[in-house]
């Protein structure tokens, strides 16, 4: 599978009709969790291991956990990282050697299958979603809170596959991609952890074309003006809503499968 991004203009968003994405990197399979350290290296999870690469094209095998997803880096330089293997959200160094795991249970029962992550850097701890075993006839998938003291608490629960998670700079929402329900929803945060009513932020677009064989919301992060950009798994696209849910751009998504 390949990594890609879009060539964007920093002022304002480029047209979707004319913004193509670059590959910067192939790798072996189906790939997840891009993340950029201080140093301007990224971090791909593929198959069972995270591949770091240089926007040059250089890359080499950083770690391997199992099955790698959702990925941050911390300010003191040591990874966070979902694995769906491990049921954890798993630690590591800034080498790619394993810490002790940074979630691993929740109220004395283990995680099926953590996904994607958000820091609280503020507050020192960070929301995450666990999708395991979750679908629409099966609607146990929950978003979880580890707050600074390590401790895991359940913030909100029947997802059908709860995915891309994030929280607002102002720490005031979060926002979360719910994959087989097609749609974005928006929580508001009460404290660190608490999370007031559930409201809709958006439905996506659907699939429409025999090249587009699904349609589900996948990784999610947003830019400097709060846009939210989704990249829509299935759809070979990455939607971008504006702060009020209202699709503002459908630009390529490099892969039918774009995940993160």
């Amino acid at each position: 599978m390949s990594c890609y991004v879009p060539f964007t203009a920093a002022a304002e968003l480029p047209s979707d009709q004319t913004t193509l994405p670059v590959k910067l990197l192939e790798v072996h399979a189906y790939c997840e969790g891009v993340v950029f350290d201080h140093q301007g290296r990224g971090y791909i999870s593929h198959g069972d291991r995270i591949t770091q690469f240089t926007v040059e094209g250089a890359s080499k095998v950083w770690a391997t956990t199992g099955a790698p997803n959702g990925h941050k880096i911390l300010a003191d330089g040591t990874h966070l990282v979902c694995d769906a293997s491990r049921h954890a959200v798993l630690k590591l160094d800034a080498n790619g050697t394993m810490l002790p795991h940074a979630s691993e249970t929740c109220d004395g029962k283990p995680l099926r299958g953590p996904n994607d992550l958000t820091l609280d850097t503020p507050h020192g701890g960070f929301y995450f979603t666990d999708p395991g075993e979750s679908g629409l006839k099966n609607l146990i998938g929950t978003l979880h809170y580890v707050d600074k003291a390590g401790k895991t608490h359940l913030c909100a629960d029947g997802f059908a596959f709860p995915n891309g998670v994030v929280l607002t700079p102002d720490g005031k929402r979060i926002l979360m991609a719910e994959s087989q329900k097609n749609r974005v929803l928006e929580f508001p945060v009460l404290a660190p952890g608490k999370l007031g009513e559930m409201k809709l932020f958006a439905d996506l677009p659907s699939k429409s074309n025999p090249e587009q064989i699904d349609n589900q919301p996948d990784g999610m992060c947003l830019d400097a003006a709060g846009n939210l950009y989704v990249a829509h798994y299935g759809m070979k696209q990455v939607q971008v809503l504006d702060p009020h849910g209202k699709l503002i751009r459908r630009y390529g998504g490099g892969n039918v499968t774009t995940s993160n």
